[in-house]
């Protein structure tokens, strides 16, 4: 008998025993043993251990010959197991169970085989943890404790029982009173009063909010304490301390270039930045010029900070930038129906001429497209996101209705929008200069010709941006128009004025489905189509235009059955995009369109297109796949069309 009792000693159940409370409590609870001998029955049934999770064998069956029935939980085993909370569902908030379930060690190796020690350890990190969390909404005198139902599948719970709920019974701000008439909206913004819970992420936010408002407020050297929370466990309250000192009201002064500054100078961060001196200090604005610096693409590192300017009534900015490299090679090869095969090389230095003075060289080799130019680009050009750029550029551009050989000269001034920065207004206005020799057909023979045409043009755009996403919008709209008046000498001089307006719009049906389409209309007036270049009339078709034809095959043609261009156009789109599983989506559509020999378009005769799209939506934007076919096509159109790019359609 002796020898069974330290088998059970040394065994993996004894190890479990020890490390349950409820068990250890109930060896505590013993009694001393007796100094008299006790007499020892052999065939008497042993007294149960609780908590142990071993049932004794049988030892009566075993004397008389029967076949004895052990079952025994071993300590060493694995088996999967499950877990659960108990007592917080009338306490928990929503924040309280994400992090409990984001940090629980149960809840990271659930669905893993684990023994009794190990399910031991994992709930009482568990138990801790529930605590700690259950302290920091406000219970202090929570108490947590654990244990394991047995079963084939064991049932670890953490039960808790959370207590009263601690209130704060005072809350003092101490220096807000430097703050003048400010200060009852600083107070406001700690928004921590007398009966609140004493929550510490309650706390933490009201300290953020304070600091931002101080921050936004004009006061650039405001300091805020950290709280000092007493706590009276026997009232089950608390108090709170806070010191804030909120510094003087300050106006920004000047821009002001650190020691080791190395890329931009005080004055162009002062084109950058969007406020200027003698406006009320806003650490918002900080901030923003932070960001717009790093978009710039010519700094890898940037420090932006307050500093005391030459009154105590003015703050500086103080900014130190630390340069990325400037060389940029890129490189792409391509494909499109319409277009041919594509291959572009390019080479820009984003600072030859500082500041912000890029120079590019680009060329483009293909089957049916040869271009060389030069570009001069000046990014923040005397104010924030306006681009000056400067262009020469000779190209040999091959369609099915022109062959034009091109040389130009152009120069734009242009508010840009971007991904960072999303605009709602945007302009451009700009000058060309073009000398292009085209070969195109006589229209009642289709016997060719090669004309020279000498065009002056003034382009100028306005677009308005109330979509929420720039590469994938989901509610909203966009408008836009171009207006283009150009002077053309080809045997005489001549003027038109080329005008195009686009709009689209984006309304959401659900979480997962958008309906978004497209208007597009197109007019030249002020000369015949023949009159004009062939390069400079309207087309339609393809994946920017009208979606299951070729790159420029919608509209009247010759009688070699090549496209002419014309004089008007009208396009629509219409497609429903659905977010499918994942980050993938299909995207049915249907557009129409035509072009017109007319100065006016029409709402009539349309070309129609239909098809699908796949959309897998990456962390910069929609990559799309449109397959298309033309539902009236006119001879030759091919049946299917492909279209792949990145963004969506329109």
């Amino acid at each position: 008998m002796v020898s069974c009792v330290g088998w059970l000693a040394l065994g993996g159940s004894a190890a479990f025993l020890l490390a349950d409370p409820i068990a250890a409590q109930a060896i505590g609870q013993q009694e001393a043993p007796s100094s008299e001998p006790v007499p020892l029955d052999p065939t008497a049934p042993l007294a149960p251990l609780p908590g142990i999770g071993v049932d004794w064998p049988d030892l009566g069956a075993a004397a008389t010959g029967e076949t004895a029935t052990t079952t025994r939980t071993d300590g060493a085993a694995e088996l999967r197991y499950s877990w659960k909370i108990e007592g917080i569902d009338a306490v928990a908030t929503p924040l309280l169970r994400q992090r409990f379930d984001d940090l629980s060690t149960l809840n990271a190796n659930d669905g893993s085989p684990a023994n009794a020690a190990q399910l031991d350890r994992r709930a009482r990190e568990d138990a801790e943890l529930l605590t700690t969390l259950l302290r920091g909404e406000g219970y202090y005198d929570a108490r947590v404790a654990t244990r394991v139902e047995p079963g084939t599948k064991p049932m670890v719970v953490v039960a808790a029982e959370p207590g009263t709920l601690y209130r704060f019974t005072d809350v003092t701000v101490k220096g807000l009173a430097a703050a003048g008439d400010r200060a009852a909206g600083f107070r406001d913004a700690f928004g921590i009063s007398a009966n609140d819970p004493v929550n510490a992420d309650a706390i933490v936010a009201g300290e953020a909010a304070l600091t931002t408002k101080i921050g936004r407020e004009g006061f650039p050297f405001a300091t805020v304490g950290e709280s000092a929370i007493v706590v009276d466990r026997a009232a089950h309250t608390a108090t709170l301390d806070l010191a804030v000192a909120p510094g003087g009201l300050r106006r920004f002064g000047s821009i002001v270039a650190l020691p080791g500054n190395r890329v931009f100078d005080a004055g162009h961060v002062r084109e950058i930045a969007r406020f200027t001196t003698g406006d009320p200090y806003d650490a918002i604005s900080l901030d923003d010029l932070r960001r717009a610096l790093i978009q710039t693409g010519l700094v890898s590192s940037v420090e932006v900070r307050a500093v005391p300017g030459a009154t105590p009534d003015i703050v500086d900015v103080g900014v130190k930038l630390e340069p990325a490299p400037p060389r940029t090679v890129a490189g792409e090869l391509g494909y499109g129906t319409g277009e041919g095969a594509r291959a572009e090389l390019s080479w820009t230095h984003r600072n030859l001429f500082p500041p912000e003075g890029a120079l590019t060289l680009r060329s483009v080799l293909g089957t049916q497209e040869q271009l060389g130019s030069v570009v001069y680009r000046r990014s923040n050009f005397h104010g924030r996101d306006r681009v000056l750029t400067m262009q020469v550029a000779a190209a040999h551009t091959q369609r099915t209705a022109y062959d034009a050989k091109t040389f130009s000269l152009a120069a734009g001034l242009e508010r840009q929008t971007n991904i960072f920065f999303q605009k709602a207004w945007t302009w451009s206005l700009g000058g060309e200069l073009v000398a292009s020799d085209e070969r195109d057909v006589i229209l009642a023979t289709g016997a060719p010709r090669r004309r020279t045409f000498f065009i002056g043009a003034l382009p100028t755009t306005l677009n308005y941006d109330g979509s929420d996403d720039l590469l994938n919008p989901t509610r909203g709209f966009r408008l836009g128009g171009r207006v283009s008046p150009e002077l053309s000498l080809q045997g005489k001089v001549f003027g038109y004025t080329r005008v195009q307006l686009d709009t689209s719009a984006y309304q959401p049906v659900s979480t997962s489905v958008v309906v978004a389409g497209r208007l597009r209309f197109g007019t030249i007036v002020g000369a015949p189509r023949d009159q004009i270049a062939p390069s400079r009339r309207f087309y339609a078709g393809g994946g920017a235009s009208v979606r299951g034809y070729a790159y420029q095959a919608i509209g009247p043609r010759d009688v070699n059955n090549d496209p002419i261009g014309g004089r008007s156009l009208t396009e629509f789109s219409i497609e429903t995009r659905v977010k499918a599983f994942g980050n993938f989506g299909i995207v049915p559509f249907i557009d129409g369109g035509n072009i017109y020999t007319s100065p006016l378009p029409k709402l009539s005769d349309f070309q129609l297109g239909a098809g699908v799209g796949v959309r897998y939506y990456s962390n910069f934007g929609p990559i799309r796949i449109d397959v298309g076919t033309p539902l009236n096509p006119q001879p030759g159109d091919s049946r299917i069309a492909v279209y792949v790019s990145l963004g969506q359609a329109f």
